[in-house]
């Protein structure tokens, strides 16, 4: 009874933690996801108050149904017109970066951990991605214009699907033992599908469910009927084989964007009554976010496993490595327009999260060779990266660190004000 009224304590205690770290973000541009995965740090690697394993199945589900939340929360926020100008540009900042952060940290890993090539590369794949995870949530906090947060949230949710693609990969070819044998274009392939047939799941499914929104409306405590419906995508999607982030984001983006959509060709027949969310149904979303976000980087702090300081500073290295490969690739990938703040911004919000912490831990899970340095490394990468972004946001908002952006990204848009 004792043990239950300390939880229950410690679960207020965090909520109200939460809202004021939200609150020293304004003033201070400390992006509130630090002190709350460094309290999981506190509470499970270092005082071993609380492990993974003491929430058994609960922890990975309840993960899983935050990053859902969290990324049809995000997606309701995005406009179409945003994402029509920075879709090109983001699929080729998405495509280099993603390859340039396999290619140098699966030959630094290889020199550094003295692991095999192959599984040098299963390490740079699951942490080449950005953090749909971390950055979505942060989106409301950073300083950048709308088209700026959709180029950041749609490479997040992009290169989630390469992550899972490219390390279950190379994982492959681990198995075969001989890469002869590994068919690079059935891989793609699944790339692809996973990709254009989530979103279009994603996207039907918004239309199909706005239809018959007014409807439910009028049922009672009806408000989490829409979260409902999104589990039922992002599952069905995970089921069929394709990326079910990708199918969130396209159900909110599409839900969140449905009064601008007009296809009436397809609905000549029908009577076109579409709905999307209202006010206090996005409000209720944006509170239920904050909550399970609150937990959600409190648990990924107790999941980090920080047991060989050597693969710490590994990790460090690599981290450094990715952060600095970022801002060239930023310089000649986007816009010329792009506006310098949101520049600086995409060169440094580059945290790695969930993705990486679940494709982390299954060459270990599967007993492969060198599989606990991987998963080692990967955490390390996911602490710093974190840690570093958060820092970097601080430094470029509230120092003169944000001039040598100024300097380096001198051939793109003048500095301007962001307006959400």
């Amino acid at each position: 009874m004792h043990d239950a009224a300390l939880v229950i304590g410690l679960v207020g205690v965090l909520i109200f933690a939460a809202h004021l770290f939200e609150a020293i973000f304004r003033h201070t541009r400390i992006p509130d996801v630090l002190p709350l995965v460094v309290i999981g740090i506190l509470l499970g690697p270092l005082l071993g108050i609380a492990t993974p394993t003491s929430f058994g199945a609960v922890g990975p589900i309840f993960t899983v149904v935050t990053f859902v939340l969290i990324l049809f929360e995000a997606g309701t926020g995005l406009s179409i017109s945003s994402l029509r100008k920075t879709y090109k540009e983001t699929l080729i900042l998405t495509t280099v970066t993603f390859i340039l952060n396999v290619a140098l940290i699966g030959v630094a890993a290889h020199y550094l951990t003295g692991l095999g090539w192959v599984r040098s590369f299963i390490l740079a794949s699951v942490v080449g991605g950005i953090s749909s995870a971390i950055i979505a949530p942060m989106l409301g906090q950073l300083n950048m214009q709308a088209d700026g947060k959709a180029v950041l949230l749609l490479e997040s949710s992009i290169t989630d699907v390469f992550c899972v693609i490219a390390a279950l990969s190379f994982i492959d070819i681990s198995d075969l033992g001989d890469i002869t044998q590994f068919d690079i274009g059935l891989a793609m392939g699944k790339m692809i599908a996973s990709f254009l047939l989530a979103a279009m799941m994603g996207t039907v499914g918004a239309f199909g469910w706005s239809y018959i929104f007014n409807k439910v409306r009028g049922l009672q405590n009806s408000m989490f009927t829409t979260a409902a419906i999104v589990f039922v995508i992002f599952g069905l999607a995970e089921w069929l084989g394709y990326s079910g982030a990708i199918a969130a984001l396209a159900f909110g983006i599409t839900l969140g964007n449905i009064s601008s959509l007009r296809l009436p060709k397809l609905y000549s027949g029908f009577n076109t009554d579409f709905s999307g969310l209202n006010i206090s149904e996005r409000a209720f979303f944006a509170e239920l976010v904050f909550i399970l976000k609150t937990f959600f980087f409190v648990y990924i702090g107790i999941s980090l496993q920080l047991a060989n300081w050597w693969l710490i500073v590994v990790g460090l290295i690599l981290t450094v490595l990715i952060f600095i490969i970022r801002p060239p690739v930023v310089k000649f990938t986007v816009h010329k327009s792009t506006p310098v703040t949101d520049a600086s911004m995409l060169a440094i919000v580059i945290p790695r999260g969930l993705a990486a912490a679940v494709l982390a831990s299954i060459p270990f899970q599967q007993g492969m060779e060198g599989g606990d340095i991987i998963q080692n490394v990967a955490y390390a990468i996911i602490l710093v990266s974190i840690i570093i972004t958060s820092l970097l946001v601080l430094l470029v908002d509230k120092t003169r660190f944000s001039r040598f952006y100024a300097w380096f990204f001198s051939n793109l848009g003048k500095q301007s004000k962001a307006v959400d």
